[in-house]
């Protein structure tokens, strides 16, 4: 299929052969007929590609922050490489778009449904798109598709005008008359409210007149007198502001002609260096409106269909959407008189060269047209060929940022090659697929696991999508390496456990810290005990957000997600597995902790060793995230961080310098060299699955309250 990408380094648009999205849970996929162009938010978009790094730290203050933050956490090779490869990406674009819906994950649509779509990283400009449900609504029958189009971007004018709470007989000003303006205008109108339009740009105000504005002034503080006469001399009820612009003077102008105990609306993205006198004097509720409506950069909402009562909640941005698809229907709005430009998706440079200022015309609404008799059955992209030979060859399903900067190195060092790699955005992909020089990608994990090129599979995709691909690769019968964790419930596991027994398969996860040469040197110090482990280790491992993936109930949460990571460690060290769990959490009436994830787990080796683990998601930023303390026979041993090791015993005290890396490059090389020369894996499987176990035991004595039995 075809889809328009921005390069990220550089900001150029291209239309790119891409492999279609596979459909949503819970979602709908989608075959495009329109999409909008935003052409305010789209011309941004390229224009910060297109400037230099230090005009783009100067734009964007909190991701020069966020870079510092990385680099004091993770250092300058990491942070180099995860700047790299952000700035060696590909974005998609768009976020308003209609279609016909060609396969269905949920009850709400089926195939053949014509339907509005919105959402970016959804809606894109894209032969095919897949969407939740929330992000989509019907269309009326006598609603055209190019009309339809318009709906997402529409709806932000219309949750603009929910802010402003108009009544009828009020009189609105809006400042800015670029599409989302016009539309507001129209809206308006409908609504019953008398409506000033203003612009820095008089050419404007021909289409506003048209679409029922009752005066049009340029947006200057000469025009207030004339707002004055118009509106018997209160000024406006309500200001909504839709123009884009750095400058302060929206706003300023908005205090000067919006009446005492009137509402100044900010929709588009203004300065915002409030006066604080005017605001004082008039007491003037300032709004801003947050995009399409209630909904909107909820997870719950857009990704998981939770929808708000309506009781509650009567407009969200679902709601919105359907609403101006009523007014629509009903002849209230025209759309059609906002199209100034329509281009084949082939032609989309044309667009963009058109908003860029490199085509001299006017502009207002641009729509991108698709093709909806060609034959699309695309589930892979070849980049190169490739001939199978006695190397390892290897295939990714999912590479984030964590597989391409730690998993892929290694790999790199070996002798294997990179064969397929898939990921569920097809942008994504192709991004991966070129900087690391795949062969082939796709949106399929299984087209991966089950191409005859590839004899060894890498899974690192959301947990909740471990074990089916797991049990796939097994049943293929190739070697797979996954991320932690292996499963997230006991069905999972123990299905694992049969068909890896029933196809004599090979497995490995990403269980690390045992490889590192902290735990190893720790082993050592300890070889020749014959007391049972005292081990209590202490991670600091940060705040996530409840609305982070990581969190969402099906994922598994942090216990299953990494705690795993340190029982693991434990259970080398101890050359034992757990017997029994204990755990306890914090309790907090703060409803943005999750108390799991500060966390207190205790476990009983079948050695007699005993380990707690010490998980904390609310100490400093500043303190290093792991300590690990080991006790047993009158010596100990203590690893700050992978940065040193101290050793005592009855006389002396030694200290070693690490570098500290966590064991994920010896890791990879022992599960590579055990795939190549027939050996071993490099863990235990059942070592794998008592670790497991142990992470379901910990929540389950969360729950009860009680001791767990492994």
């Amino acid at each position: 299929m075809l889809q328009l990408i921005q390069e990220q380094k550089k900001g150029n648009i291209l239309v790119s052969e891409l492999p279609a999205p596979q459909c949503l849970k819970g979602g709908i996929l989608v075959r495009t007929h329109y999409s909008l162009i935003s052409a305010g938010t789209e011309k941004t978009s390229v224009s910060k590609a297109k400037s230099s790094l230090i005009s783009r730290a100067k734009k964007q203050p909190e991701d020069v922050k966020m870079v510092l933050d990385f680099l004091k956490r993770d250092g300058i090779l990491a942070t180099y490489k995860r700047v790299k490869s952000k700035l060696d990406s590909y974005k998609e674009l768009g976020y308003s778009a209609s279609g016909v819906v060609i396969e269905s994950n949920t009850a709400d649509f089926s195939v053949g449904d014509r339907v509005a779509v919105a959402g970016a990283g959804y809606a894109n400009h894209s032969e095919i798109i897949t969407v939740p449900k929330n992000l989509a609504t019907k269309i009326p029958q006598n609603v055209d598709f190019e009309s339809a189009a318009y709906t997402t971007v529409a709806s932000i004018a219309m949750q603009g005008i929910r802010q402003s709470d108009v009544r009828i007989g009020e009189t609105v000003a809006v400042i800015g008359l670029g599409l989302i303006g016009q539309i507001t205008v129209q809206l308006l109108k409908a609504s019953g409210a008398r409506v000033i339009a203003m612009d820095i740009n008089d050419l404007l105000f021909e289409k506003a007149k048209e679409f029922g504005a009752d005066l049009c002034l340029k947006s200057s503080f000469s025009s207030k007198k004339d707002i004055l006469a118009f509106t018997r001399g209160i000024a406006c009820d309500s200001v909504i502001i839709t123009a884009g612009t750095s400058s302060n003077e929206p706003i300023e102008l908005a205090l000067e002609i919006c009446r005492k105990k009137g509402k100044i609306v900010i929709v588009g993205a203004v300065g915002m260096d409030i006066p604080r006198a005017p605001f004082y004097l008039k007491e003037i509720d300032l709004r801003i409106s947050c995009s399409y409506g209630p909904g909107r950069y909820d997870t719950l909402y857009e990704e998981k269909g939770i929808d708000y009562p309506y009781a509650y909640v009567r407009w969200t941005e679902n709601r919105n959407m359907i609403a101006i698809l009523d007014l629509l229907s009903e002849n209230k709005i025209n759309f059609n008189k906002l199209t100034s430009h329509q281009y084949k998706i082939e032609e989309a440079n044309f667009a963009y060269d058109l908003i860029m200022g490199k085509i001299n015309e006017p502009y207002l609404g641009i729509l991108l047209k698709y093709d909806i008799e060609k034959n699309i059955d695309i589930k892979k992209v070849n980049i190169s060929n490739y001939q199978k030979n006695d190397k390892l060859a290897i295939g990714f399903v999912g590479l984030g940022a964590f597989a391409r900067n730690y998993l892929i190195p290694p790999i790199l060092k070996y002798s294997a090659s990179l064969v397929g790699v898939a990921s569920q955005n097809p942008v994504n992909a192709r991004s991966v697929a070129e900087n690391l020089n795949f062969s082939f990608f796709s949106t399929n994990g299984d087209e991966i696991i089950n191409d005859d090129r590839i004899n060894l599979v890498f899974i690192a995709t959301r947990h909740d999508s471990h074990s089916k691909y797991v049990i796939n690769a097994l049943k293929s019968g190739k070697p797979v390496f996954v991320e932690k964790p292996l499963a997230i419930n006991q069905v999972e596991l123990d299905e694992i456990r049969e068909v890896l027994n029933r196809t004599n398969g090979r497995l490995m996860v990403g269980f690390n810290r045992r490889f590192s040469k902290s735990f190893q040197e720790i082993k050592k110090f300890f070889a020749n005990r014959t007391d049972p482990l005292f081990i209590n280790y202490r991670i600091n491992a940060g705040f996530i957000p409840k609305s982070h993936w990581v969190q969402h109930t099906e994922q598994g949460g942090r216990i299953i997600g990494e705690v795993c990571h340190f029982i693991d460690t434990m259970v080398y060290l101890c050359s034992a597995v757990p017997i029994s769990v204990f755990a306890q959490s914090i309790s907090s009436s703060n409803i943005e902790i999750t108390p799991s994830d500060c966390v207190s787990i205790i476990m009983k080796f079948s050695d007699g060793s005993v380990g707690n683990i010490n998980y904390i998601a609310s100490g400093a930023s500043q303190l290093p995230k792991e300590y690990c303390e080991v006790h047993s026979q009158n010596k100990s041993a203590i690893m700050n961080n992978f940065e040193t090791l101290d050793f005592y015993d009855s006389s002396n005290q030694k200290s070693i310098k690490l570098d500290g890396k966590k064991g994920i490059d010896n890791e990879v090389k022992h599960f590579l060299d055990a795939v190549k020369n027939a050996e071993k894996m490099p863990i235990d499987f059942e070592e794998i699955y008592k670790v497991t176990k142990t992470t379901f035991g910990a929540i389950e004595s969360l729950e009860s309250g009680k001791i767990i039995e492994i």
